[in-house]
C-alpha cells in the first residue's frame, strides 16, 4: 500500500468557499507540507495542475532539496507542451531528484480553461492527441537508454529524429498515472499507462470501473495497478469527525454552491459528471456511502469526496478499497499541513506494516513523546510498562 499526500498549490483554508481562515500559497507553506509528508512517512505527494494552480513542475522542483525520499506526482498536459520537451523535463527532474518523479497524465476536462490555453479540440480529439503524445513521450525516453531516435507521423503530432540525451533514473521512464471515466480515457489508460487513478466514488462504483479497466488492459496484453484520490476528515471520535465535516462547509453559501455547480456542468469530463451526480448540489444528501462524504465536491472540482470517521473507521474504509485491488491512496485534508499529521498519527498505525515502518520515529532509539514529570518515558502505543530515566539521562 502506497499513501500519498497533496500539495495545495491552488490555495488552502480551514473553510471551503470563503477567504476566512485562508492561507496564501507561499513557498514556505508548501515546503512545510512537503517536509511534513516526507518526515511522516508518506510515499509521495500529488501537485495539481490548471490555471487555478501555481505551476506544478516549478513548485515540485523547488521541493527536491527540501525532501529526502518523497516522490512527486507531477502533471503533463498533452496539447499544452510538446512531447519531446515534456520528455526532457521529465528526464531532468528524475535525474535531479534521483528517481523520485511520477507522471500524472491530465487531458483536461474544462473547455473554457482549455480555450484559455489555445486548445480547442473536442473531447475525442483531446484523447487522440494524448494518445499520440504518450507514444512519442514514451519512445523518446525509452530510447535515451540506447541512444535511439524517434520518428512519428500521427494525425495531430509529428516528430522526426526526436531524442533526448540524458536518460531518466527510472527505466524505461517514470511511471505514468492516469485517471478518466470515459471510454476514451479507459482505452488510453489500458494501452499506455501504468497506474489507473479513480476519484473517490462508492466502493461498488469503483469496483465496476476497475473491472472495466482490467478487462480492457487484458485485451491489450497489459496489467495495470490502481489508485484512488480521496480527501479525509479523521478525528479521535467519529462524532468529532462529522462535526469537522460540517464545519468545513459551514461558511459556504448557496450562491457559491450554485455557481460552482454551474461551472462543473459545462465541463465535458465524465469523471466530473459522476462526482457531481453523487450529491446533486444538495447539502442534505452528502453521505453517499458509509463514511464517504461528498461535501467537498459542492464547491471543488475534481476529487470531491472525503472519508470521515475515527482512525479505525477510516482505516477500515481504506482497506475496503484495497480489497478491490487499489494499492495507491492519494489523500488530502483541510488545512493540509495539520491534517497530514492528523492522518498519519490516527491512521498510519492501523495500515499495513510497510507504511508503519516509514514513520519518522521507527528507526530511532530512545523515548518518543514528551518526558513525564522530567523522569518518566511515555507509554508506547502498545502500553508497555514505564521506564524511569536515571539521573544521568535527565
Amino acid at each position: 500500500m502506497n499513501v500519498f499526500w497533496f500539495i495545495p498549490t491552488h490555495g488552502d483554508s480551514r473553510y471551503l468557499g470563503t477567504a476566512e481562515g485562508a492561507r496564501a500559497v507561499t513557498h514556505d507553506y508548501i515546503k512545510q507540507i512537503a517536509v511534513a509528508a516526507d518526515t511522516l512517512g508518506y510515499d509521495g505527494v500529488l501537485l495539481p495542475t490548471g490555471r487555478s494552480c501555481e505551476d506544478a513542475w516549478v513548485a515540485a522542483a523547488s521541493l527536491i532539496d527540501a525532501t529526502k525520499r518523497l516522490k512527486f506526482l507531477v502533471a503533463v498536459r498533452p496539447g499544452l507542451t510538446a512531447p519531446t520537451l515534456s520528455a526532457r523535463m521529465a528526464a531532468t527532474f528524475d535525474r535531479l531528484s534521483n528517481g523520485r518523479l511520477l507522471i500524472n497524465v491530465v487531458t483536461g476536462g474544462d473547455p473554457v480553461e482549455q480555450a484559455n490555453d489555445g486548445i480547442f479540440g473536442t473531447h475525442a480529439e483531446r484523447y487522440e492527441i494524448s494518445d499520440e503524445f504518450l507514444k512519442i513521450w514514451r519512445s523518446v525516453l525509452t530510447k535515451t537508454h540506447t541512444g535511439g531516435e524517434t520518428d512519428f507521423d500521427g494525425k495531430h503530432l509529428q516528430v522526426k529524429g526526436a531524442k533526448a540525451l540524458y536518460p531518466p533514473v527510472q527505466a524505461p521512464y517514470p511511471p505514468l498515472y492516469f485517471g478518466g471515466s470515459s471510454p476514451e480515457a479507459i482505452d488510453l489508460a489500458a494501452e499506455q499507462c501504468d497506474v489507473y487513478l479513480t476519484w473517490g466514488e462508492p466502493p461498488a462504483a469503483v469496483a465496476e470501473k476497475i473491472a472495466r479497466v482490467r478487462e480492457r488492459a487484458a485485451r491489450a496484453g497489459r496489467t495495470l495497478r490502481f489508485g484512488i484520490r480521496l480527501h479525509v476528515i479523521v478525528r479521535e471520535t467519529t462524532d468529532a469527525a462529522w462535526r469537522a465535516a460540517d464545519e468545513l462547509i459551514s461558511r459556504v453559501d448557496d450562491d457559491a454552491i450554485a455557481k460552482a455547480q454551474a461551472n462543473f456542468a459545462r465541463m465535458d469530463s465524465e469523471g466530473q459528471r459522476r462526482m457531481a451526480a453523487l450529491h446533486g448540489g444538495r447539502r442534505d444528501k452528502l453521505e453517499v456511502s458509509p463514511n464517504l462524504w461528498a461535501g467537498v465536491g459542492l464547491v471543488r472540482n475534481g476529487a470531491g469526496t472525503a472519508l470521515v470517521g475515527d482512525g479505525p473507521t477510516v482505516a477500515a474504509r481504506i482497506k475496503e478499497y484495497a480489497e478491490l485491488g487499489i494499492d495507491t491512496f492519494v489523500m488530502s485534508g483541510y488545512p493540509h499541513l495539520e491534517e497530514s499529521y492528523r492522518f498519519a498519527e490516527l491512521v498510519f498505525p492501523l495500515l499495513p506494516r510497510n507504511v508503519q515502518e516509514k514513520l519518522s520515529g521507527a528507526a530511532l532509539s530512545g523515548p518518543l513523546g514528551e518526558i513525564i514529570g522530567n523522569t518518566d518515558v511515555p507509554k508506547a502505543a502498545n502500553a508497555q510498562p514505564d521506564v524511569a530515566l536515571s539521573a544521568s539521562q535527565s
